[in-house]
């Protein structure tokens, strides 16, 4: 079972693979491109806040404006706003606080909520950006040509992490997503940090309505879309790197509100179950039969169980060392980084695999029986999908902030 579901990931992998390597940057004339309203929803001051807004204030666009909403004008993104927008002397941005905090939703549903319905008809075009997102020049051209197809209503990219990071957290953190990159790029799940929508298929679809009752903004789009009989387009050019750390702490919030997303919105929760089931459990059986056979002293039993175990993780080494090698061009082309794998490095992911698994597993276990969760010190109490209730609110504050400049909030 293990040699088939490896068989699998391979597979998989390699059709990831496949579509980056064929893919090739595509825009259409600045003629051809609708006006665009960029939305950059903010709580806290991100780590690279101030690289981020430079990136989108600079790109190579003919109509677009930046639309920027804060939770309250006492957010330390503020200051980081206001000051990066003066330094550029930019003037196709707009900074708004958040004017009704929605309790039916997450604050940021809310604040997108209020921006697009502040949009008038001459906004074909809705992307929105996280602040984690530091993108490249032609990143919104990129975003936005896919969509002159009728049967596209949404284009997205995704992140990439860094696998160099100083903490555990960020390695774990790193494996985890090359594997969710790989997933929803499977079955088009949109990356809301990089994401494109036209303005129609907004209203057509009452996307809206959705918003102002969800908890996330993201993962319900495909099967929202898919109704009215828009596809969702995954634009290889835009994976875009984040080089934010993450401790342990941090990362196992962070890894239960990812699986409390897709237990919530995903239209095919049940793949991810069987998925983990297969990556996290059966493995790891075999790591437990081979501990039992030494315990029973059968050392022929203890030594196969153990080395199928151990060549499984080395084959999800190579398969993780692959994607990065497949990612990394793209990587550079769009932010001229090289990334490099050292021998400590590689033999760091090896003994970082094990750990993903158990913290993984732990983590998904866990969110089933999540019903309530705290999101950048604010409470939520989640009864369904579209049954949440903010409970519990405060502005967001300095003191709020990690000790290290560059772990995620």
């Amino acid at each position: 079972m293990l040699l088939s579901w490896l068989a699998i990931q391979t597979f998989v992998t390699l059709a990831f693979l496949w579509t980056l390597r064929t893919h090739r940057r595509n825009s259409l004339p600045d003629e051809q491109l609708p006006k665009t309203a960029v939305i950059l929803c903010l709580r806290g001051s991100d780590p690279f806040l101030s690289n981020c807004l430079e990136s989108l204030l600079q790109q190579n666009y003919p109509q677009y404006d930046l639309k920027i909403i804060i939770d309250h004008r006492e957010d330390p993104a503020w200051k980081i706003a206001t000051e990066t927008i003066a330094s550029l002397g930019a003037t196709n941005v707009q900074i708004s606080p958040l004017s009704i905090r929605r309790y039916n939703c997450s604050l940021k549903c809310s604040s997108i909520v209020q921006a697009v319905s502040e949009l008038d008809e001459s906004y074909k075009i809705v992307a929105f950006v996280d602040a984690d997102a530091v993108v490249h020049p032609n990143w919104l051209r990129e975003l936005v040509s896919p969509l002159a197809d009728p049967k596209v209503g949404a284009t997205t990219g995704n992140r990439w992490y860094l696998p160099t990071g100083k903490y555990w957290g960020s390695l774990v953190r790193y494996f985890w997503n090359s594997s969710a990159v790989v997933q929803m790029t499977l079955y088009r799940i949109p990356w809301g940090g990089s994401l494109a929508l036209k303005t129609e298929v907004i209203h057509e679809t009452e996307l809206l309505e959705r918003w102002a009752r969800s908890y996330t903004d993201d993962t319900m789009i495909r099967r929202v879309l898919a109704n009215y009989g828009f596809q969702v387009k995954f634009v290889p050019s835009l994976l875009i790197l984040n080089r934010e750390e993450c401790d342990l702490p941090r990362l196992f919030d962070w890894t239960k509100r990812q699986m409390l997303s897709s237990r919530l919105y995903h239209p095919q929760w049940w793949a991810v179950i069987a998925d983990a089931l297969q990556t996290v459990l059966l493995p790891n059986l075999l790591l437990m039969l081979s501990i039992a056979a030494l315990w029973m002293q059968q050392w022929d039993a203890a030594a196969l169980a153990f080395t199928s175990y151990g060549s499984y993780i080395v084959a999800l080494l190579l398969l993780a060392i692959a994607l990065e090698i497949g990612v990394r061009p793209i990587i550079r082309d769009n932010t001229k980084v090289k990334t490099k794998l050292s021998p400590a490095t590689i033999i760091r992911m090896l003994f970082g695999i094990p750990l993903t698994h158990w913290f993984y597993g732990f983590a998904l276990t866990l969110s089933f029986w999540m019903s309530k969760v705290t999101w950048r010190g604010v409470t939520y109490q989640i009864k369904g999908p579209w049954h949440i209730r903010l409970i519990e609110y405060h502005p967001y504050q300095s003191l709020d902030q990690p000790i290290d400049s560059k772990v995620s909030l």
